[in-house]
């Protein structure tokens, strides 16, 4: 079993699909509370730790389910091409890299690194019983933002970044930037994600999965879809018109174009493919490489904004 068979049993481009959303996480907490020089090393090492250990839970536990899909038989698991056991030992080295990197930032990381984990473990179950897996997955993402900014801010708070118990007095500094972020991620992974089952609404419907294309159809997940995306676009917009700095003009200036280009770019993957994606397996698979690439790129322009925006008013500010 050597790297690169790892990198597929946990598909590695679907971390860097979800990376970006933890950096913004990142760069909101680092511009209001600062970091240390080491913070950002072990963020990305905890993310690619929990990204890691969550897509080994789900092959582990849907090994049986894989195997009976024409799809996805071809799987390390129910290919027999990786053992149980090694499944095993890589996601106990995942799990130890996000409670190593937890336990170098901070107390309150360390803490609550259980959270993430349970959340793991549950999802690849949801699915079995109903279509809000889709959202679950979302909640599971949208720890990420919140998980690295907690990591930042509390070095400067404690629990208090949490409870919002600050000094006697109660103050959420998570409300509104982060709760926001994280409830955009979470639309956006949903909306991804009900597309991604398109691949699988026929097999899924036979094996009794509950994914939302198995259960109302193709129209009603193109529909839902174009929902999402409006939904996530407006609390990234949200998050974007708060003022925690003295340059609120010019995020604003950068950030609220950024996410309105890619809600429409992402509208347009869904409205224009999602029709033609049924008519073949090619159309299909065309459509889910538009999507993942659309949905990457979404992440990786946001952070790019932010990033840009937040360093340019502190030129400014000088």
């Amino acid at each position: 079993m050597g790297l690169k068979e790892i990198l597929e049993f946990v598909k590695v481009e679907h971390t860097l699909f979800s990376l970006p959303f933890v950096l913004i996480g990142f760069v909101l907490a680092e511009n209001e509370f600062g970091s240390e020089r080491m913070d950002i090393f072990w963020i990305v090492v905890a993310a690619i730790g929990a990204r890691g250990l969550a897509m080994a839970l789900n092959r582990i536990v849907d090994r049986e389910i894989d195997a009976d899909n024409p799809r996805t038989a071809s799987r390390h698991l129910p290919s027999g091409t990786m053992s149980m056991q090694v499944a095993w030992v890589l996601s106990a080295v995942f799990l130890s890299m996000l409670l190593l990197a937890a336990w170098m930032l901070n107390e309150v990381a360390l803490m609550m690194a259980w959270l993430p984990v349970l959340a793991f473990a549950i999802y690849p179950y949801t699915k079995r019983f109903s279509w809000i897996c889709h959202f679950w997955i979302g909640l599971c993402l949208a720890l990420a933002p919140a998980g690295a900014w907690v990591a930042i801010a509390a070095d400067t708070h404690g629990w208090g970044s949490i409870t919002g118990v600050l000094d006697g007095q109660n103050e959420f500094l998570w409300f509104p930037e982060v709760f926001f972020v994280s409830l955009g991620v979470a639309l956006w992974i949903a909306a991804f994600d009900i597309n991604y089952a398109l691949m699988d609404e026929d097999v899924d419907r036979d094996q009794g999965i509950r994914s939302f294309p198995a259960t109302f159809g193709q129209e009603a997940t193109r529909r839902l879809s174009v929902l999402l995306t409006l939904g996530w676009a407006l609390c990234f917009l949200l998050t974007g018109m708060h003022d925690y700095t003295d340059s609120r003009g010019y995020r604003a200036s950068l950030w609220v174009p950024s996410v309105v280009l890619m809600a429409l770019v992402n509208l347009f993957v869904v409205t224009n493919g999602s029709s033609s994606a049924s008519e073949s397996p090619e159309a299909m698979d065309r459509y889910q490489k538009v999507l993942f690439r659309a949905s990457m790129i979404t992440g990786w322009v946001l952070l790019a904004s932010l990033y840009y925006v937040d360093h340019l008013s502190d030129g400014l500010s000088d």
